[in-house]
């Protein structure tokens, strides 16, 4: 990219550079590793919207973590279970109209509204709270919330399926899985996404399209959107257990592998069994799985393993050790 340099007095070439950065965040100061977009000849640092505001909801997610609060997808997840409005959802819990849009949007909760909010996550909490509190919604929209909490209460697959990812998949925040926890929803979606744009998708190239889709994006947002674990295999990284993560697809119906040969080779195929849905995926995230996307579309399978082996997570991990996100600040896909 080049730029006008008020220093040199002329247009010159830039580069990307990974320099610490403190931000004040609800008073409390927060470093993180910040792009900075410099001048190639004397090093004058230009301003440039998209990394700013990349590292501001950095410092943000970084304030999240250390405190144990709630992300916003992750409050919008908890309203939409339940089928309420943001409106909706704010009166149930007796909060101002405009709190919950905020909260959704990138603004800190508080404390007290966090732990409310966590509470409220599992089914059986929200039929407590609708049992033991006073609650503004109308006649009509009390029944449809009850109905739809014993649906999630009664619904053994909801519940087998908790079970059955809480037994393979860590849903504790670190810096394995990108500091969030896993999401099959979100996972399926980036599947349904990659799937239905390729003519033709191999397995091996959808788990390198998956991991440089979370790795990028937790590089510009500190957090992951699938909470996938990545772990070095021979060609390439692939995510932690996904035998198990494309069962499930195949037995949800949501997608399967089929196996097909081609002058006598054996190729893994994806399949997609229904259409990707909307609203699971963020407008943030589906910008950088179509980045990704247009980035490897040309690729085989091989060319995009064979890129992967060059990245610094992979060459300073052994086969079989998790591939942290800490290297993904090393990602440089252009």
């Amino acid at each position: 990219m080049r730029k006008y340099c008020e220093e040199c007095k002329k247009e010159v070439e830039t580069k990307v550079v990974t320099k610490k950065e403190t931000y004040d965040v609800c008073g409390e100061a927060i470093e993180v590793d910040a792009q900075v977009l410099i001048c190639e000849e004397c090093g004058e640092e230009f301003y440039y919207e998209e990394f700013d505001n990349a590292t501001l909801i950095q410092a943000y997610n970084e304030y999240r973590r250390k405190h144990k609060l709630l992300f916003p997808e992750e409050i919008k997840k908890i309203r939409e279970q339940y089928g309420l409005s943001q409106r909706s959802f704010a009166k149930l819990l007796n909060w101002g109209d405009k709190t919950i849009c905020r909260y959704e949007n990138g603004s800190i909760q508080d404390k007290a509204h966090n732990s409310l909010l966590l509470f409220l996550r599992r089914p059986e909490n929200m039929k407590t709270y609708l049992a033991e509190n006073e609650i503004l919604l109308d006649e009509k929209q009390k029944k449809k919330l009850m109905n739809i909490v014993e649906k999630l209460g009664k619904d053994s697959e909801y519940q087998l399926g908790i079970r059955f990812f809480g037994a393979f998949f860590s849903g504790t925040p670190c810096e394995e899985n990108g500091f969030k926890g896993f999401d099959y929803e979100k996972f399926c979606a980036m599947v349904l996404f990659f799937a239905h744009k390729s003519t033709e998708l191999l397995k091996t190239k959808l788990m390198k399209l998956l991991n440089y889709s979370d790795m990028v994006f937790y590089k510009e947002n500190g957090i992951s959107i699938s909470g996938l674990k990545y772990v070095h295999f021979p060609y390439g990284p692939v995510p932690d257990n996904f035998d198990m993560l494309f069962g499930r697809m195949a037995a949800d119906h949501i997608a399967h592998i089929e196996v097909c040969y081609d002058n006598g080779y054996e190729k893994h195929q994806v399949i997609p069994e229904c259409d990707a849905p909307e609203g699971i995926l963020s407008d943030a995230e589906l910008k950088v799985l179509e980045r990704i996307y247009e980035k490897f579309k040309n690729f085989g399978s091989a060319d995009i393993s064979d890129y992967s082996h060059k990245e610094k997570g992979y060459n300073a991990t052994k086969q079989g050790e998790i591939i942290s996100y800490a290297y993904a600040k090393d990602i440089q896909l252009d």
